[in-house]
């Protein structure tokens, strides 16, 4: 079958959109590709449909589960040969897959990159026939990237393990600097990068200066109707927020990352389906949410980067028609991003002392510890030894950055349970509910080894399986711990720290330029550029975000809030004189000059245009094509 006929036949598309078809060429041909695709612009197709046309098993790459979940659950309703292996599985499941992808019995292997450099899976791949390696949201590979991850600096282990096998790495946000640093973390062959353009026509970027951001927000959320997503920066903020809503009578609900995760399900559904119009939400919510709709995205708090703001804002109007992304700013926020500086990137001595108390939390003496993993509670370990929090993680990041511990502070780790009871007196029961029967029924019939040892559930399948709500079947299986038929532990996202080496006295914590100084660098460049994003009211907010990916265009988008305000503006006099003056100044040399070199002027389009037009109605300019000059 032809890519065009996979196409048509499992994803039910006339053509492909984009660029999809170019990269799908291209890793279809063997060849490294790099894909720049905005958000919503089909990046799974790029991966799925030359899979389907190649032998062997496709493997997937993302830290992202609940959108590795999502995919493997849409391949598999469409008949097609998908698994995923992320944290929380059993030994035996995970040798299970890896089996059938050795046999052929797989087509699609989601992987989390924590997992790539485990001693089972690399042994494994060994003898698993791969199409080609896919890695998902490739710019956390690059230490120039917004959201860096050091699990991912062991995807270049795999391609000695499989040399000939070619990589396809995709991203919605990347920087030049990025893209660059991307293909030589991923060891390309040859450089080959397919772009599409990040332009978002149907999509209006707003700043709105305000005073009182809660205020405004009652009140664009009145004057705007359809669904949305409002950001915040805080877990508390949510809460606050949605309750803010409520009192106005606009039906909304919250998500953050501490919510457990049958109460997770449920929100986004009732929001997915228009029960509720706006979820309220930190950073936690969007990756892998498709929902077309949505009409407008709010920014309460300024988010760390504009890579991070484009594709959050970006979750708007993925169906083509106008929506708005607003960003609320005012005198304080300028002050408070300024402050995550120092908070992300705290001092080497304050980071060694981390390492040291961290020795003391858990009593671990120089020259032991390494490989053994803590559950680490990060609110008793500041309270005794008298830190902040949010420091207190940056800092233990940082030292995961340089290998002397793995700190894993969003685990998902899967519920478990076992029966307390013996099957023939499960079997006599006559207390139960006809719900309880059927969760009891399902899991005996997709788990084995329940009445021995506890067993790793997946309670989204047992719902799905059973007619029932997630909620539902946790509140059943709580219910029947409690009765004690059965013991279930639910899952639970407590941070682990793991000693990657013995631990070392403090002073030979060596902190790497590389790791410390060089991202501290990059970090208050991009904390500097949504400040300047956010308060350029001169430059089309479309272009100022374009610029900033690499992408040069010479349009205004004629929506955003800077557009508009020139469109309504009459300009001075003493403004059209200056801009005549400057342009005239620049073609004193009576040289032709490119249109596009007066932008380093940095005049309204509009203006420039206007001023432009009349100079050439005068006969004062030349123009000839997009060059002009002084006759």
């Amino acid at each position: 079958m032809t890519y065009l006929e996979i196409l048509r036949q499992y994803w039910g598309y006339p053509n492909f959109r984009g660029i999809q078809q170019d990269i799908i060429e291209s890793i279809g041909a063997g060849r490294d590709t790099l894909g720049l695709m905005p958000t919503g612009g089909g990046k799974s197709i790029t991966f799925q449909v030359p899979a389907l046309a190649m032998k062997g098993v496709c493997i997937i790459i993302t830290p992202l589960i609940a959108l590795m979940k999502d995919q493997v659950s849409h391949l598999k309703q469409q008949g097609l040969r998908a698994e995923a292996i992320y944290s929380g599985m059993s030994r035996n499941e995970i040798v299970q897959i890896l089996e059938n992808c050795i046999f052929g019995g797989i087509t699609f292997l989601y992987i989390s990159p924590e997992r790539l450099s485990s001693e089972l899976f690399q042994t494994k791949l060994r003898h698993i026939p791969v199409s080609f390696i896919t890695v998902d949201e490739a710019h956390c590979i690059s230490q120039w990237g917004y959201d860096f991850r050091p699990s991912y600096l062991k995807i270049a282990e795999i391609r000695k393990i499989k040399p000939d096998v070619p990589i396809l790495a995709l991203t919605a946000t990347a920087t030049l600097r990025v893209v660059e640093d991307i293909q030589e973390r991923l060891e390309f062959k040859q450089k080959n990068v397919f772009r599409m353009s990040f332009e978002r026509k149907n999509l209006a970027y707003v700043v709105r200066h305000t005073a009182d951001k809660n205020q405004e927000l009652i009140h664009i959320l009145t004057s705007i109707t359809g669904c949305g997503i409002v950001y915040v920066r805080s877990r508390k903020k949510c809460k606050e927020i949605t309750s803010l809503l409520q009192q106005h009578n606009i039906k909304s609900t919250f998500y953050h990352a501490g919510l457990d995760p049958a109460i997770k399900d449920e929100r986004q559904k009732s929001w997915q389906q228009n029960e509720v119009r706006i979820m309220v939400a930190t950073n936690a919510f969007g990756m892998g949410i498709d929902k077309p709709d949505v009409r407008i995205v709010i920014h309460i708090d300024c988010p760390d980067s504009l890579e991070a703001y484009f594709q959050e804002a970006g979750r708007a109007g993925r169906d083509g028609l106008q929506s708005y992304a607003v960003l609320l700013y005012n005198g304080n926020d300028k002050q408070k991003l300024h402050r995550r500086i120092p908070d992300t990137f705290p001092d080497k001595e304050y980071i060694r002392d981390i390492y040291e108390h961290l020795a003391y939390f858990y009593q671990i003496g120089v020259g032991s510890a390494g490989g053994h993993t803590f559950e680490f509670a990060i609110d008793k370990f500041c309270f005794t030894y008298k830190y902040f929090p949010i420091p207190v993680d940056s800092a233990l990041h940082i030292l995961d950055h340089m290998d002397y511990i793995h700190y894993e502070n969003d685990p998902n780790n899967q519920a478990r349970l076992h029966f307390l009871l013996e099957r023939n007196d499960l079997y006599q029961l006559n207390t139960l509910s006809e719900k309880e029967d059927k969760v009891i029924t399902q899991l005996l019939r997709d788990y084995g080894g329940l009445f021995t040892d506890f067993v790793y559930i997946d309670e989204s399948l047992i719902a799905k399986k059973t007619g029932l709500t997630q909620q539902a079947v946790y509140l059943i299986l709580k219910n029947l711990s409690a009765r004690h038929i059965l013991q279930f532990i639910p899952r639970r996202k407590v941070p682990y720290i793991t000693y990657q080496h013995d631990r070392v006295d403090k002073q030979e914590i060596i902190i790497s330029k590389e790791i410390y100084e060089d991202r501290k660098e990059q970090y208050i460049k991009r904390i500097d550029a949504v400040i300047n994003y956010a308060e350029n009211d001169n430059v089309c907010r479309s272009r100022q975000l374009l610029e900033y990916f690499g992408e040069e265009n010479k349009h205004d988008c004629g929506r955003c809030d800077v557009c508009i305000a020139h469109k309504n503006e009459t300009p001075s006099r003493h403004e059209t004189e200056t801009i005549k003056e400057k342009i005239l100044e620049m073609l004193s040399d009576k040289q032709y000059h490119e249109i596009t070199e007066f932008k380093s002027l940095n005049f309204p389009e509009n203006l420039f245009k206007e001023v432009l037009n009349h100079l050439i109605e005068e006969n004062k300019v030349i123009l000839n094509y997009s060059e002009i000059k002084i006759p």
